[in-house]
């Protein structure tokens, strides 16, 4: 066999040089011995030497295949096996590479944080079953407004006394001061706005949520039960309350809403809910309701904030309350269909399925209004 063929061949097949005659010694003469095996035999005649040539040449190009082939699947076997610690080291250097501090998990709670506005007369001059409160944005009056003029207001549902509240934080950017005018106005009308001086923020809402525990548990003890709902959801109220009313509802330690069980702590850096093992070492969040609405009796805001001072709060702030339950021994309770609290909803709702519901997440004003007025109609029903 021509050795600058050879050559060639061993180049072709993976870029390892020249060939020398000591070097590919055994496959060649393996692949000689193959050949005149199948070339002649016992009553084989004489073959045209370049015809030999030429299958001898044939044969050491397969030959080179299935060993190529072979160190192939070697090759593949061996990543396969070191697949899962290679995604894991992956992951790990990901961290360490885009590494920030710890604290910025957190956030600044407790702090000496003080009501700037509060002259509503819920819980002081009333005494609610029900109190609805939405953390909202300080800017944005336009779903405020929506909510008071449709879930928002219905005053007394099956006999009871039902009432709206909203809490906000202070407004950030150059014109605070005239949003903060604008929001004085605002209550001066409506005298359901419940503000803090913590900056509102996305990274703040374990603040606003903890704030809102702080006024419940100063004012509301009288109260029975509490729903805090974002300002994007459709809250049928009326099926709410018949909930809180029905016997197997518990009236203390009470928390419900879409639980979230065995919901697992995110270590992918890309994720918005990134949480590395410095800040939360368990693979798994303690169950807790979905921060889209969630309804508790109001013995647990003070045995909430009784405990928060032993367990750092975290930005997450459902994942954060789920924290503080497990601490006092307390589990959320799954509601009796779950149908009740959709997050992620196939929309335009059905009458059946919002003749069920509690809450659902909807796209924007417009669609909460609609389910609203759809919702008090003879036809939404099963």
């Amino acid at each position: 066999m021509n050795r600058d063929v050879n050559g060639r061949v061993w180049k072709a097949a993976g870029g390892l040089g020249s060939v020398t005659p000591g070097r590919n010694f055994l496959f060649k003469m393996f692949c000689f011995f193959a050949s005149r095996l199948k070339a002649t035999g016992p009553d084989s005649k004489p073959l045209d030497p370049e015809r030999v040539a030429m299958a001898n040449r044939r044969r050491h190009f397969q030959c080179l295949r299935r060993i190529i082939c072979i160190l192939g699947t070697v090759i593949v076997f061996s990543i396969f096996l070191k697949f899962d610690k290679s995604l894991s080291s992956w992951s790990t250097s990901l961290s360490k590479l885009l590494w920030v501090d710890p604290a910025s998990y957190y956030v600044a709670y407790p702090r000496n944080y003080t009501f700037i506005m509060d002259d509503t007369p819920t819980c002081r001059t009333t005494t609610p079953f029900l109190i609805l409160i939405v953390p909202v944005a300080p800017g944005d009056k336009a779903a405020r407004d929506a909510i008071r003029n449709s879930w928002g207001n219905e005053k007394l549902v099956l006999g009871q006394v039902v009432e709206t509240l909203f809490i906000i934080g202070l407004h950030g950017g150059a014109d605070a001061e005239q949003q903060q005018e604008k929001l004085r106005e605002e209550n001066l009308k409506h005298h359901d706005l419940i503000q803090s001086n913590f900056q509102d923020s996305y990274r703040n809402l374990t603040i606003k949520t903890m704030v809102m525990l702080e006024w419940l548990a100063a004012h509301c003890v009288k109260a029975s039960y509490v729903i805090k709902t974002d300002s994007d959801v459709f809250l049928h109220v009326q099926n709410l309350v018949k909930l809180l009313l029905d016997p197997s509802t518990a009236k203390q330690n009470y928390m419900s809403g879409l639980v979230w069980w065995n919901s697992p702590v995110l270590r992918n850096p890309l994720t918005k809910s990134y949480m590395p093992r410095s800040v939360v070492a368990e693979s798994e969040y303690p169950p807790y309701p979905l921060g889209m609405a969630y309804v508790m009796s109001l013995d647990l805001p003070a045995k909430i904030l009784s405990v928060s001072p032993h367990i750092k709060p975290i930005y997450i702030e459902d994942a954060y309350l789920g924290m503080c339950l497990k601490h006092l021994g307390i589990s959320p309770t799954d509601p009796p269909e779950q149908t009740m609290f959709i997050v992620d909803p196939r929309h335009p709702l059905s009458n059946c399925i919002l003749s069920k519901v509690v809450a659902v997440l909807t796209t924007g004003i417009t669609q909460m209004t609609s389910y609203w007025e759809r919702s008090r109609q003879p036809e939404a029903k099963c």
